[in-house]
């Protein structure tokens, strides 16, 4: 049983057949205001978190960073200027990208603990 069912048959319990003025009111917002928060908890949110975080990590790349651009192009940050970044692709082979472009920050693979 649903929590608007349960709320309209309490209401048409209390009030007779109808629901009176103020539990009407009550009962044609409270889903539509229910939907939008549970709506805003599980996906506004935590998109909002992801944005933030991509946007900081971008604006902390810094000269020997690895990246990987949005397009898919893997290689090492050689120079970082305000809203560019120079990326070496390859040995002598260096591209300037925009940083909205980039896509990830790729963190060094560590060496195992007994090697």
């Amino acid at each position: 049983m649903s929590i608007l069912s349960l709320q309209l048959s309490l209401a048409a319990a209390a009030a007779g057949a109808q629901p009176s003025g103020m539990a009407a009111f009550f009962n044609t917002l409270f889903l539509p205001i229910a939907l939008f928060l549970i709506f805003w908890v599980l996906v506004f949110r935590p998109q909002s978190k992801r944005a933030k975080a991509h946007k900081a990590e971008i604006m902390a790349i810094k000269k020997g960073d690895d990246i990987i651009t949005g397009g898919g192009i893997r290689g090492r940050v050689t120079k970082v200027t305000d809203d560019e970044a120079e990326v070496e692709i390859a040995s002598g082979v260096k591209v300037r990208v925009m940083k909205s472009t980039i896509s990830t920050v790729v963190q060094p693979k560590t060496k195992p603990a007994n090697d």
